[in-house]
């Protein structure tokens, strides 16, 4: 048999073909879908209470502990060539004065540079002088973003401003921003001033891990990802509706916010299938109460 020149192996080239078409596939789809969705002005908190308003994909902006924070902020209307679906619930110019961002991991869709400069120089303007915390080896990638202090955090370290507690939690997935930097951090934070928390738990499959940062930490409010698990490999990184149920009650949380579904098309489950199933999973379980889905732009105070 004469040697091929070719760089792939004629068994590999088959599914590189179809992982191809797949993603021609999503691509397509996101540019010719409408953009959906309202941007809204943010209502604060007031006496102690604590907010959160969902932005959409895995941002939100949250109240707690008299401080204002943004998590993983995304305002992008591209992610490179996959074409954002749901408009972000606010717009940057209308934020508050913000103290703390948050970003989870370096993934494109969780750290938007463009995002985050945008951020820190709408909050100058304000006489502000935000921080930004990351996880640990990512501080390279945002250090020229305007923040008056980047703070690395490795999984359980806690950072307190004032009355609020920031703890980095573990989570099941990986934090490369490229190919070849497997070694920077990834996780979640649990955020806690007084008898209010709220965990954000990034980008995660489902793992024991849960039961440990409930067991630890105890939040009362847990935002879960509920999207990009189709095909079913990508459950080794993402989790499921079913999955995101499973975590809560692991977590022992009162409340369940959904997110990471039907802002950018990552994967090849319908747009709406997450939060359909999310429902069936939650009814099954007789915890439908307990689940806050939240419409981009509006508060909720707990």
């Amino acid at each position: 048999m004469a040697a091929s020149n070719s760089p792939v192996s004629p068994l590999l080239e088959p599914a590189l073909r179809r992982r191809a078409r797949q993603f021609t596939k999503l691509i397509r789809r996101s540019a010719v879908t409408p953009l959906h969705g309202e941007t809204r002005r943010p209502v604060l908190a007031h006496d102690g209470e604590m907010g959160i308003t969902f932005i959409g994909h895995a941002s939100f902006f949250l109240e707690i502990g008299g401080k204002r924070l943004l998590v993983d902020p995304n305002f992008a209307r591209w992610l490179f060539i996959l074409k954002r679906q749901r408009r972000p619930g606010l717009h940057i110019r209308d934020l508050p004065k913000i103290d703390v961002v948050l970003v989870t991991h370096a993934h494109f869709d969780h750290l938007h540079r463009p995002s985050l400069r945008a951020i820190a120089r709408a909050t100058r303007r304000q006489s502000g002088h935000p921080i930004l915390v990351v996880p640990s080896y990512v501080s390279d990638l945002v250090s020229d973003l305007g923040y008056r202090e980047v703070i690395e955090l490795d999984w359980w370290e806690s950072l307190k401003t004032d009355a609020l507690t920031i703890t980095h939690t573990p989570s099941r997935h990986w934090g490369a921003r490229v190919i070849k930097d497997h070694h920077r951090g990834f996780g979640g934070y649990v955020l806690r001033a007084g008898r209010e928390s709220v965990y954000h738990a990034g980008d995660t499959a489902y793992f024991n891990g849960f039961r440990e940062i409930g067991r630890r930490l105890h939040p009362e409010v847990a935002l879960l990802p509920i999207g990009a698990y189709n095909p079913p490999s990508f459950r080794n990184v993402h989790s499921s509706p079913a999955d995101a149920m499973k975590a809560f009650l692991d977590l022992g949380a009162r409340w369940m916010v959904p997110m990471h579904y039907g802002t950018f098309r990552l994967s090849h489950e319908p747009l709406d299938e997450p939060l359909r199933l999310l429902a069936e999973e939650s009814a099954r379980l007789g915890l439908k109460d307990r689940v806050i889905v939240m419409k981009e732009g509006l508060t909720h105070f707990f």
